[in-house]
Parts: structure tokens; C-alpha cells; sequence
């Protein structure tokens, strides 16, 4: 069959049910600039970002706990379409502390996305230390986390924080020192999240 341009307003099988397949293994299907691939609301496996939220936080915060402590006004609430659809959650904290410092995603009232229990060793999403003495420096706890969550409820997604061993505070969105002056800085943290078709 000579190359050509086909055209047509709707393809389906011969039995209205089953598999369409384009192409053999090896070739390429290739989408022109400006296309714009559409689904319909039902179709599946395309990876369709539905909705995306973030929560930006600007004033400060500070603990010494060495629980977990929910991080004030650093969450996001999500309410997926389906529970087939999956969940992103990323997130940038920054903070400073002198010594060792970890932080964990929850869902909820569920820790999630976070490693593996190994003796006295915390088990956290990310964690972060800066030397003591280096008070005027701030650093990011950072990380992405694809979520199930198998629910069309209202989902709240949070951060927590805890220090490594007490009698020091961590603080988020300033330094240990908190100079008024060209060596303290005020920055943000964020987290968001992104609704991903399933």
C-alpha cells in the first residue's frame, strides 16, 4: 500500500469491543506540533494531570521536639476524582538547626513515603544536618512522593518535623540567627499536589 494520508472521524473495531493497535514494534507514531491529544474522561493510562493545589508557607516556625510535630500551615487538601487516580505530592522546606533534623509526609493522620526501620536509625522522608557553629545558613528538606490513596474523600496531605536529640530548635523560613541584616534571610517552603489520572 503506497504511503498516504488517511482520514477519518472516528476509528473502533469490527466487534465495537477489544484493542486498537497503531503501529508494529520498532516504528514510531509521530504527533505533529499542535496537537493536542484529548480524554474524554473515562479513558485510562494517559497520565492526565487533573488538578494541581500548593500551599505556600511565609512566616516562620520553630520547634525543639523530638517527635514528629506537625509544621503550622505547610499542608494541602485534595479531593481525587477516582480511586483508581494517584496523588504527587512534592515539597521544599527549608530550614536551619545545628544539628540534625528529619521530616516526614503524612496523609492524613498516616505517615507515608518513608524508609525503612533499621535499628536506632530514624526512619523518615528526608532529613538534613548542618554543622554547629554555622548558624547563618538555612538548608531544604526536600522530596516527591507518588501517593495512592484510593479515596474520592477530601485528602489532607502535611509535613512533620522533629529534631535529632532536643535542647535546640529547628526553624523554618529563617535562620538559626535570624540577622537582621544581609546575612539573615527570610525564604518559603511549599507542597503541592497534583491529582494524576490512574
Amino acid at each position: 500500500m503506497a504511503d498516504g494520508t488517511l482520514k477519518v472521524g472516528t476509528i473502533t473495531t469490527s466487534s465495537g469491543s477489544g484493542t486498537i493497535t497503531l503501529g508494529q514494534s520498532g516504528e514510531t507514531i509521530a504527533i505533529p506540533s499542535g496537537v493536542t491529544l484529548t480524554n474524554n474522561g473515562t479513558a485510562s493510562g494517559l497520565g492526565k494531570v487533573l488538578q494541581v493545589l500548593q500551599t505556600v508557607k511565609t512566616d516562620t516556625f520553630s520547634t525543639s521536639s523530638t517527635s514528629f510535630t506537625d509544621i503550622t500551615g505547610l499542608s494541602v487538601s485534595i479531593t481525587p476524582s477516582s480511586t483508581s487516580n494517584k496523588i504527587l505530592i512534592m515539597f521544599d522546606v527549608v530550614g536551619a538547626t545545628p544539628n540534625l533534623a528529619y521530616v516526614n509526609l503524612v496523609r492524613n493522620s498516616t505517615t507515608i513515603g518513608i524508609g525503612e526501620t533499621s535499628g536506632s536509625r530514624i526512619s523518615c522522608t528526608t532529613g538534613n544536618f548542618s554543622a554547629a557553629g554555622d548558624n547563618n545558613r538555612a538548608f531544604s528538606f526536600s522530596s516527591t512522593y507518588l501517593d495512592s490513596p484510593s479515596t474520592t474523600s477530601a485528602t489532607t496531605y502535611k509535613l512533620q518535623i522533629r529534631h535529632e536529640s532536643g535542647g535546640a530548635s529547628i526553624y523554618i523560613n529563617r535562620t538559626v540567627n535570624d540577622n537582621d541584616g544581609a546575612t539573615g534571610f527570610r525564604p518559603i517552603s511549599t507542597i503541592t499536589a497534583m491529582e494524576i489520572q490512574g
